[in-house]
């Protein structure tokens, strides 16, 4: 069999309502970065070719933020899961596609690669756990009938299927919705064959599935994660520097360096994610050294700091927010920047910017907030 390209498509255009959050729960950050960022990371692997991730309009420059550093591609989906998917599937190149809910961040790759096998040999694979408790259904609080367990499953994702055949049972679906991409393939093209799936590639829907005790994230050996936040108002002045750029504003930023909570963002990050100290402990704001200190200089010296510890970073994103100024016309230059001091490529270096929508802090005008989510890896 000739060597077949894999796609994976990952659902991520969900509003996440049942979750109580007051956006989309796949931005909530879990163990120091947002949920999604881990699912992108479990299929940044060489076996699969290249990845669709749908979002919604109103996500979608944030989640296009987490997806660039991978290379990921970002396309708006629908009102259901059923048109998310069928619009991503215009986007998909490869011979297989695996589909996978962005909720699902702690898939293992072991999983991915058996989704992908069972393709190959059966030309679908469904990961799924067989129940072990009494099933039964209901009407009205009262049992109507008993199931039998022993073909009684819940069905996980991935689900893998050969892209031909999905599309074309998507297709023939026409206008009917779908909880599952499974359910499209058994109506139209044949029955799916299951796989076992994992009791830790649980499926997070509600605010306490975000408080429980979770597995464990498996990362790449040596790689570490790190979140960071800043904050600073405004003042008197005529400028900001964000992302070491100055940019006019009429307003300045007060904090005894110059301000760039972009920097002091991912500065806050990249210490984290090795284990040291904050930005307060590096550079104190009692001491006079540090006073309207050049946030690009700092920066350098938490790069060094990293080293010391054999770390350097590999992937940054970075989402700001501010009602003004316009920052999109800088972002490029600030990716440029941002991507020389850490000696990444720019691929490797995402920045978004959005309001919020005249709300809170930053939205009543008072001023600009960053949050920072990158990984590191061991030199």
């Amino acid at each position: 069999m000739k060597n077949l390209k894999v796609s994976a498509i990952i659902c991520a255009a969900g509003k996440g309502e049942r979750a109580g959050f007051s956006k989309n729960k796949l931005l909530t950050p879990v163990a120091g970065a947002p949920a999604l960022w881990h699912t992108l990371k479990k299929f940044d692997i060489p076996e699969i070719d290249d990845v669709i991730v749908t979002s919604s309009a109103c996500d979608f420059e944030e989640i296009s933020s987490l997806c660039k550093p991978f290379g990921f591609k970002t396309v708006e989906g629908g009102k259901t899961r059923t048109q998310s998917v069928k619009n991503a599937l215009n986007s998909v190149t490869g011979d297989i596609v695996l589909i996978h809910d962005g909720a699902r961040p702690f898939v293992k790759k072991e999983l991915i690669l058996s989704c992908i096998d069972a393709v190959k040999k059966y030309d679908s694979g469904i990961c799924a756990l067989k129940l072990t408790d009494t099933v039964v259904s209901a009407a009205f609080g009262q049992i109507t009938d008993r199931l039998d367990r022993e073909c009684t499953y819940r069905l996980q994702t991935p689900q893998g299927f050969y892209t031909a055949d999905i599309k074309r049972a998507y297709a023939l679906a026409g206008d009917k919705t779908y909880t599952d991409d499974s359910a499209v393939y058994c109506e139209f093209i044949s029955p799916a064959r299951i796989i076992d799936g994992d009791e830790e590639n649980v499926k997070l829907t509600f605010k306490s599935d975000f408080l429980r005790d979770i597995p464990a994230f498996s990362v790449s050996d040596g790689e570490n994660v790190g979140f960071g936040v800043d904050v600073h108002s405004f003042c008197e002045g005529d400028k900001v520097v964000l992302g070491g750029i100055e940019i006019p504003c009429g307003q300045g930023l007060a904090a005894h360096s110059d301000g760039d909570v972009i920097i002091h963002a991912l500065m806050d990050a990249l210490l984290s994610s090795a284990g040291l100290r904050d930005i307060g402990h590096y550079f104190p704001v009692d001491d006079a050294a540090y006073a309207g200190a050049d946030s690009k200089e700092l920066l350098k010296r938490v790069i060094l700091l990293l080293r010391e510890k054999s770390y350097a970073p590999a992937n940054i994103s970075i989402t700001v927010q501010a009602e003004k100024p316009r920052l999109s016309p800088y972002i490029g230059k600030m990716v440029e920047v941002l991507s020389g001091i850490c000696n990444l490529s720019k691929e490797k270096v995402a920045v978004s910017a959005g309001t919020s929508e005249k709300l809170g802090f930053v939205g009543e005008g008072l001023g600009i907030c960053a949050y920072a989510a990158v990984t590191v890896k061991k030199l």
